[in-house]
C-alpha cells in the first residue's frame, strides 16, 4: 500500500459531474459508443488531475463512470430492473435471484485510475444493508427474496468478491459507504423500528461478512449522515453517534469516515468511546454548495478532534461525497477551492504536530 503522510487528505468518493459528463452517464443516444468511452476516459483523467492539482494524497475517479452509486450492483449481478424515481433519478429494484455476471467491474475503475496517477487510490462500494434499504421492494422483490434481510445476505458474496479483486488490483483503500447504518443515530428513525439496535447490528454484521479476513488493503466504512440532503433539500438526520457506538465497535475495518461539520453530528468526545485501533476520517470540510470553509475553520475542527485522538489516527476529508445523486448540480470550481483549503489545513497541521 502507498505510504501516506501525517494528516493525509482525500475526498470521500464522488465529485461533481459537469453537464457534459452527465450526458455521458445518462447514455445520450446522440453519442456514439466509441466516443462515449473515449470522452469518459478523458473526463476521469481530468477529475483525477483536479484532485492532484489541489494536492490530495488519496484520489478517486469521482465515481464519474457510474449512473448510480448503489445501482453499480446491477453491473455485478443479474436480477435487477431499472426504473426512474419520482424526481427523475435512476432507481434500481431487485426482481430476480442474483446471479454474478461481471466480477471486477469496480476493479476495472481502479485499473483506469492507476494508469493516471501515482497517488494512493480509494475505491468505493455500497454497503449490503444500504442495498437492502434502497433496492428491495415488498411487492416487486418478494418472489425472489421474501424478506429484505434475505436480499441483503445475497449481496454479500458479490460485494466480497469485488473487495478481493480491488485488493488484488493494488488499491490503497476500499471504502464501504453505509448511510443506512448512520440513520440509527436519529430518534425519529429509531422509533420506526421494533428493535433499532438489532437492525444496526445486522447492518454491521453484513459489512463484516463482506470484509472479514481480507488482508493487504486498508478497509474503511463511511458513515454518511446524508450530507447530500443539504443539496437535494431532503431531511437532514439528527442525533450524535452514541446510539450506534456498539455497532461501530463491531466493524472489522481499519478506518471510519465520520461527518463533523454539521452541529447535529454531536460532540467529538464520542471518539473516546471508539476502539483505539480505528483510524478516523474526519469530516472537516462542508459539502453544502455556496459555503466554502476557510483553512482556519478546517484547522479548528481538526484541533477539536485532537483533544480526543492521536494525530496519527486522523485523516482529513469532506463530510460526504460532493455529488449526491447523478443529477446534482454542484460547482466543480467551488469544490476545487474547498479541497485546496483542506490541503493547506493539513500542511499547517503537519507543521504543528509532525
Amino acid at each position: 500500500m502507498t505510504a501516506l503522510p501525517l494528516f493525509p487528505t482525500s475526498v470521500v468518493g464522488s465529485m461533481p459531474r459537469p453537464a457534459w459528463v452527465r450526458r455521458l452517464i445518462n447514455d445520450d443516444e446522440n453519442i456514439e459508443d466509441a466516443d462515449r468511452v473515449r470522452w469518459m476516459d478523458s473526463a476521469i483523467r481530468s477529475v483525477v488531475a483536479l484532485q492532484e492539482a489541489a494536492g490530495l494524497d488519496v484520489v478517486t475517479d469521482g465515481e464519474w463512470g457510474r449512473k448510480s452509486y448503489i445501482g453499480v450492483i446491477a453491473e455485478l449481478a443479474d436480477g435487477f430492473e431499472l426504473s426512474t424515481s419520482d424526481d427523475g433519478r435512476p432507481w434500481t429494484v431487485v426482481t430476480g435471484t442474483l446471479e454474478p455476471k461481471q466480477p471486477g467491474h469496480i476493479a476495472a475503475e481502479a485499473t483506469r485510475i492507476k494508469s493516471l496517477t501515482d497517488r494512493a487510490i480509494k475505491s468505493t462500494l455500497p454497503a449490503p444493508a444500504l442495498l437492502g434499504e434502497r433496492m428491495w421492494d415488498p411487492v416487486a422483490s418478494s418472489s425472489a427474496y421474501p424478506t429484505r434481510e434475505s436480499f441483503v445476505e445475497a449481496c454479500v458474496p458479490i460485494l466480497r468478491r469485488e473487495v478481493e479483486l480491488l485488493r488484488d488490483e493494488g488499491v490503497s483503500i476500499v471504502q464501504i459507504d453505509d448511510p443506512h447504518l448512520c440513520l440509527f443515530v436519529d430518534p425519529d428513525v429509531r422509533a420506526g423500528y421494533d428493535d433499532p439496535d438489532r437492525a444496526a447490528d445486522f447492518a454491521a454484521d453484513m459489512t463484516n461478512q463482506v470484509v472479514d479476513g481480507i488482508e493487504g488493503v486498508r478497509l474503511a466504512v463511511h458513515l454518511c449522515r446524508r450530507a447530500g440532503a443539504r443539496v437535494r433539500g431532503e431531511h437532514a438526520h439528527e442525533g450524535g453517534y452514541g446510539p450506534i457506538l456498539g455497532a461501530l465497535n463491531r466493524l472489522k475495518v481499519h478506518h471510519l469516515t465520520m461527518e463533523f461539520t454539521a452541529p447535529q453530528a454531536g460532540d467529538m468526545a464520542v471518539f473516546g468511546e471508539l476502539r483505539e485501533d480505528f483510524e478516523i476520517g474526519l469530516g472537516c470540510v462542508g459539502c453544502q454548495p455556496g459555503r466554502v470553509d476557510s483553512t482556519d475553520e478546517i484547522v479548528e475542527r481538526v484541533e477539536a478532534a485532537l483533544a480526543h485522538l492521536d494525530p496519527a489516527r486522523v485523516t482529513l476529508n469532506p463530510d460526504c461525497g460532493f455529488a449526491p445523486g447523478s443529477a446534482a448540480d454542484v460547482s466543480l470550481d467551488e469544490v476545487y477551492t474547498k479541497l485546496c483549503h483542506e490541503v493547506e489545513a493539513a500542511r499547517r497541521l503537519r507543521e504543528r504536530h509532525g
